[in-house]
């Protein structure tokens, strides 16, 4: 297994790393955090205690899969953990110096790995790379040989595609999140009638949109259109931030629409398309079992979904389980339903993809795929 240990200046250099290594442990050392704390009350540019607040939301965010110290999750099959540096000081570091704690953290990694891992202390910092070499630690920059996350891969509802650009993305969630707190105050203090008319009209439809949903809930918290109107909306923020490679943000809202998917299926557990949206998120956010069992039940009640057949063909594919042969039958079920449908070339098009980049993945570990073929560059199987 890869494990990555990360130093502060990483973090704060892209709040979206932690997302960015599939499949690897990550450890955060303890100290990591606490220097993450003092930029909130530190003088040092704004910019630069923004970047921290991301980071700690990502962190927050990620808490609530479970104990941070333990390991959770992390949506692309690996896993993360707040590491101590209660083992000692290696001889030549000293205890009072943070960046020592971070490397002390680092070489104790290493040393408790088994000889099948892949250590690496991931810095920018000169002294600090410095620093590890002479312990003998592997190191490196970040940036360098690092794998692309599978957040920014194509796991979705196989009809839509977003592209957006991430400032624009940011101001009209800013102006959507202002919006969302005017309302939920004003509820309280019966100024919601007060808000200008302009002020809603900064929001795109989607979000005008989500703000009714919104203010019904405070009135009837089992509003079941409600409720599906928002876990789908946090559901294409979700998808709209992957697009746009703002990793943070998209688990946040992956976990928002996780939240309201639930309340929502609660009530109406019939609803087969929310239950396919439903596994594309759980799956997102780490938990592909889960996401795997969503799916089936789908196909259970319908088995011709397509939605669920190819989430179910992706789930199987980029999970841990990596079963290629299961991955691929759904796909070719996918191709055999749509291909003649003129509305769902798209979605043809990209299972065929798929199912050609499973063959050649089978191919290289010597499994045999039977009945998969490629999808000609003329579209059809």
């Amino acid at each position: 297994m890869k494990i990555y240990v990360f130093d502060t200046n990483v973090l704060l250099a892209d709040p979206g790393v932690l997302l960015s290594f599939p499949g690897a442990e990550l450890v955060v050392p303890e100290t990591v955090l606490a220097e993450l704390d003092k930029l909130k009350t530190s003088r040092v540019d704004p910019d630069l205690r923004f970047r921290g607040r991301e980071v700690s939301r990502v962190l927050f965010d990620l808490s609530e899969q479970g104990s941070l110290t333990e390991g959770v999750p992390l949506p692309d099959g690996g896993t993360l953990r707040v590491a101590t540096d209660d083992n000692g000081m290696p001889e030549g570091l000293s205890a009072r110096n943070a960046d020592d704690r971070i490397l002390a953290v680092a070489y104790h990694v290493n040393e408790q790995a088994s000889a099948d891992d892949e250590v690496r202390l991931i810095t920018n910092d000169l002294n600090m790379l410095l620093k590890a070499q002479t312990l003998g630690m592997p190191v490196a920059r970040h940036g360098e040989g690092m794998e692309a996350s599978f957040t920014r891969r194509y796991i979705v509802r196989p009809f839509q595609r977003y592209r957006i650009p991430l400032a624009i993305l940011a101001v009209a969630l800013a102006v959507f999140a202002a919006i969302v707190f005017l309302v939920l105050w004003g509820e309280q203090r019966n100024v919601t009638a007060s808000l200008p008319p302009e002020f809603k009209n900064l929001l795109s439809a989607q979000q005008q949109s989500a703000l009714d949903y919104l203010t019904r809930l405070e009135n009837n918290p089992n509003d079941t259109a409600s409720l599906l109107g928002m876990a789908n909306f946090y559901y294409d923020q979700n998808r709209r931030s992957q697009a746009a490679g703002d990793a943070g943000s998209a688990s946040t809202f992956a976990i928002q629409g996780l939240r309201y998917y639930q309340r929502y299926l609660a009530l109406n557990p019939g609803d087969l398309n929310a239950r396919a949206d439903y596994g594309a998120l759980l799956f997102y956010n780490g938990r592909s079992d889960e996401a795997i069992r969503e799916s089936q039940q789908v196909l259970a009640a319908d088995p011709n979904n397509i939605s669920a057949l190819y989430n179910l063909g992706i789930f199987y594919w980029q999970s841990n389980r990596q079963d290629l042969q299961q991955a691929a039958a759904q796909f070719r079920k996918v191709i055999g339903l749509v291909k003649n449908d003129a509305d769902q070339q798209g979605v043809y098009k990209q299972a065929g993809m798929n199912l050609d980049a499973i063959r050649k993945a089978a191919a290289a570990k010597g499994i045999s795929i039977e009945g998969t073929g490629t999808l000609p560059s003329g579209g059809t199987q």
